[in-house]
Formats: C-alpha cells, sequence, structure tokens
C-alpha cells in the first residue's frame, strides 16, 4: 500500500479544502410581495406562483 512520502503540509491540506463551503440554492424575489423564496416553488407568504394564487394563506389582520 502507498504511503506519503512527506506529510501534507496545513497550508497545502487548507488549500485544497477551501472549495468545500456551504452556498445558497436559487433564491429569487417573489413577483407578488418581493419575499426572498426558493426558485420554482409556491411562495409561503402570499400563495402565487408564476403570477397566480395556487395556495390561500392567512394573511396578517392590520389595525
Amino acid at each position: 500500500m502507498a504511503v506519503p512520502f512527506r506529510r501534507t503540509s496545513k497550508t497545502s491540506k487548507r488549500m485544497r479544502r477551501t472549495h468545500y463551503k456551504l452556498h445558497v440554492n436559487g433564491l429569487s424575489v417573489c413577483e407578488n410581495c418581493g419575499e426572498m423564496i426558493h426558485a420554482h416553488v409556491v411562495c409561503p407568504h402570499c400563495g402565487y406562483y408564476k403570477g397566480k394564487q395556487v395556495v390561500k394563506t392567512k394573511q396578517k389582520v392590520e389595525e
């Protein structure tokens, strides 16, 4: 079995691991209410999808 001839330095190891990072998947702005939502998903705030109301949601009563 192959064994590394030299120890991998901290810099080399960390440079290799710089690509392991979290990223936000496909956020977009809702056309109806302006909230940030996932792409291709019904807006949980207003219930609209592609300009049409798909789901009825409870609206907050403004006093």
